[in-house]
């Protein structure tokens, strides 16, 4: 009898709001709880997981339910796969993370035969740029951050290397770290 195979879900990842595209392409399980892409989404941007996050398909919305504080049509993120939202049709949906810095993503469901929908998962399979750093003031702040690194004049260049650590590449994107973190996750169980 033939063994059935899984057939994984290739997603790309954008971050709006910024020039140049800051983007990933991913390969992950159907299956995957909402908190699970959560967790796997952080570590393929390089958040650090200290902000509020929520889901976004249409009407819907998926996320961290708090009995005390949560909207009534919050759906449970741990009670939603990601096969289950797809079953109902979506091909793009959105990630917020951060409801102060306001990060939005676009997730875009791509054809199986983009990246292979076969082999490991999660696993990052491309992408572009670094993710901007956590508290920097969401698209606007991160644009003035550029700025201000770029030009040694401006006033908060001094302030904003100090606040970095003394380097930024804004094109930095290391694959095999992502897809390391990946592998890390996966052996503890996740976060």
């Amino acid at each position: 009898m033939a063994k059935s195979r899984r057939t994984d879900v290739v997603l790309r990842l954008e971050l709006l709001g910024i020039e140049p595209l800051i983007w990933r392409r991913i390969r992950v399980a159907p299956a995957v709880t909402f908190k699970r892409l959560h967790d796997i989404l952080q570590l393929v941007m390089g958040w650090q997981d200290s902000h509020l996050h929520e889901f976004r398909a249409g009407e819907l919305a998926i996320g961290m339910r708090d009995a005390d504080d949560s909207p009534e049509d919050l759906q449970d993120e741990n009670a939603w796969s990601l096969g289950k939202l797809l079953q109902t049709g979506v091909a793009e949906f959105d990630y917020l993370y951060d409801f102060g810095d306001d990060w939005e993503h676009r997730i875009i469901v791509e054809p199986a035969t983009r990246g292979g929908a076969e082999g490991p998962s999660p696993l990052c399979l491309a992408g572009e740029n670094a993710c901007p750093p956590e508290d920097v003031g969401g698209p606007h702040g991160y644009a003035e951050f550029l700025h201000a690194l770029a030009d040694a004049r401006d006033e908060n260049h001094e302030q904003y290397l100090r606040w970095i650590g003394g380097v930024w590449d804004p094109r930095g994107f290391d694959l095999n770290r992502i897809n390391r973190d990946l592998r890390a996750f996966e052996r503890e169980g996740g976060r």
